[in-house]
């Protein structure tokens, strides 16, 4: 088509978008303020059946009337805010940019994270180092410390172990990502060094230990789990990694997540839990989980947004401890939402998870959420009289098993007073409102420009959906649920001034639900053994891929989780140490790994 003829076909349509544009465009007033609906019309049209049909997502109806006013004002009332990401002002916002709006539990107990720092450990019982390497692999941190302070053990051979068992059994669990071998054996040889010359830094000395892999290291693949990101090399350390090796901590392995930090699942395959490699390890700490469970490492960091300590710590009969919101520094670690996200140790033991928490606890600048706080732990400290809270209706419920009701009984005949409690019965899952919001927000640029569809899971219940989700859930429902959730503080801060700490069946969805967005802290140990008849999944069911059966079932750990008061995190160890030891099981080692 010539250009005078292209000109008189396309002149009466330019002239009909020249019109539309300036009737998108009202002329100003001199002196008149501005007023919302007479921003440029952005976006592309809409109609009232487009917001008929959006009502459906959003489970709000409008008369006919109501949505053709709707449709005819979007373009210049709501289509313009979206110029932060569509228009040709784009801002990018890099997950360490956190909301303008902070989230504060200290706010529900303002004098909980006052007082001396004070930690007293077990007595040494002067155990001799033993001859077997696998013993002394399976030890937990409280002992490996004592052999090494003692120059029974030195770093360089406990590294050595470590590395040896990777090599022969981390195949089967598939929970490292990557194997930081060569600097960890430097690492440990300079620790070893230090000690002889007297320079002993205490008891993370010279102990191997990983992270999950959202956690920053320089140098060192940091992946995420996920496709997109599994050739991502920071510059600098995440400020927890930077404490541990302070701390004199040697950087052994990174530890496997799922993709994005949701179940078990990430590039390399699932994380397979020791006791019985049949099913996942849960997550989304797989790799921690497993790598401690089958003594890969001294000890490991997880995280934690809605159960990712809590659940592979009971599967894989760890103890994972979830610290109070806020206690732990996150600068540095992968953002899935700014709110919720917490970093905490696995370990083989209550007390070892308390050493870890001393080394890692505190502000930074990078973390406007992280506020000071002191770590105090007694291990000897009598618990009797302190006051057990437990929801009486959820005990003899599933997810509740025999051990967690043993427990119960563990406690009261420790002297402990079990005390009923309750809450009101709302819709907890609604807060869940706030996860999906930040997270969606986080991976935004991910969702958009199609990078989740690199991502090995895309099931129903997996970040590429959800996120995609996510894009409709409405602002408004997100005030809202951020409303609710201080109403759900104060209600956990009723029932925590009544009682010491709770008890709670580990997979309740209520309390996962609840003490997240609150951000009390957790304590999750193996307390006994259940037997299952089929493997357990994270992922909601799949008629095409069912889980495998058991016959004869299998005997697996389950562990219970202890709930404490905001930053009250010594007493709830304690609690647990003191269940730790009249529940007798915490040194029987997954048979296969053994």
């Amino acid at each position: 088509m010539n250009t005078r003829r292209r000109f008189l076909v396309q002149a009466p349509l330019l002239a009909a978008a020249a019109s539309a544009r300036a009737a998108d465009t009202p002329p100003g007033t001199a002196g008149a303020p501005p007023t919302w609906a007479t921003a440029p019309g952005v976006g592309p049209d809409v109609t009232p059946q487009t917001f008929a049909e959006a009502g459906k997502l959003m489970q709000v109806s409008m008369k006919p009337a109501e949505l053709a006013q709707a449709a005819s004002a979007w373009r210049n009332t709501m289509a313009p805010l979206m110029e932060r990401r569509s228009g040709p002002k784009h801002v990018a916002l890099p997950d360490s940019v956190a909301p303008a709006t902070l989230w504060q539990p200290l706010q529900f107990a303002p004098r909980a994270n006052v007082g001396v720092e004070r930690f007293k450990r077990s007595p040494d019982a002067h155990r001799p180092l033993p001859a077997s390497d696998a013993d002394i692999a399976h030890a937990p941190v409280t002992q490996l410390s004592r052999w090494i302070a003692a120059r029974q053990l030195t770093s360089e051979r406990l590294t050595k172990i470590y590395l040896d068992r990777i090599g022969r059994l981390d195949g089967r669990l598939r929970s490292i990502i990557t194997l930081n071998a060569d600097a960890a054996l430097a690492a440990a040889l300079a620790a070893d060094a230090e000690i002889r010359r007297g320079h002993y830094r205490g008891p993370l000395h010279g102990i191997p230990f990983g992270v999950k892999d959202l956690l920053d290291t320089a140098g060192l693949a940091t992946t995420w789990g996920a496709e997109p990101y599994r050739h991502r090399v920071p510059e600098h350390d995440a400020v927890v990694v930077a404490r541990l090796k302070a701390a004199g901590a040697v950087l052994l392995a990174k530890l496997s997540l799922g993709a994005l930090a949701l179940n078990d699942v990430w590039f390399g395959g699932q994380t397979m839990n020791p006791w019985c490699l049949d099913e996942g390890a849960s997550g989304s700490s797989a790799g921690p989980g497993a790598a401690t469970a089958a003594a890969l490492v001294g000890f490991s960091i997880g995280s934690e947004t809605g159960g990712s300590i809590v659940s592979p710590s009971m599967r894989c009969g760890v103890t994972g401890l979830r610290p109070t919101f806020g206690r732990v520094a996150r600068t540095g670690a992968m953002t899935l939402a700014w709110t919720l996200d917490k970093l905490g140790p696995m370990t083989r033991s209550v007390e070892d998870a308390m050493l870890v928490l001393q080394a890692i606890s505190g502000p930074d600048a990078g973390d406007p959420y992280s506020v000071p706080s002191t770590v105090s732990f007694d291990a000897g400290a009598s618990v009797r009289g302190l006051k057990l809270g437990y929801f009486p209706a959820w005990m003899n419920e599933d997810p509740a098993t025999p051990v967690d009701r043993t427990a119960l009984e563990h406690l009261r005949a420790l002297g402990l007073q079990p005390t009923p409690v309750s809450l009101p019965d709302w819709p907890y899952g609604t807060l869940d409102t706030v996860i999906f919001a930040e997270a969606g927000a986080s991976f935004e640029e991910l969702t958009l420009s199609g990078g989740v569809d690199q991502l090995k899971m895309q099931v129903i219940d997996a970040w590429p959906n959800i996120f995609r989700q996510s894009r409709f859930l409405s602002a408004v429902d997100f005030v809202q649920a951020d409303r609710l959730r201080r109403r759900v503080a104060g209600e956990m801060a009723r029932i925590m001034n009544e009682v010491d700490v709770l008890l709670v069946p580990s997979l309740r969805g209520e309390m996962l639900t609840i003490s997240n967005h609150t951000g009390h802290p957790s304590l999750t140990l193996r307390t006994g053994f259940v037997e299952v008849g089929e493997a357990r999944s994270d992922w909601a069911p799949d008629p095409a891929n069912p889980l495998p059966k058991f016959n004869p079932p299998r005997r697996v750990p389950h562990g219970v989780t202890l709930i404490g008061r905001l930053f009250d995190e010594a007493r709830l160890a304690q609690v647990g140490a003191a269940l730790e030891r009249a529940a007798g099981v915490v040194a029987e080692r997954p048979p296969n790994f053994a």
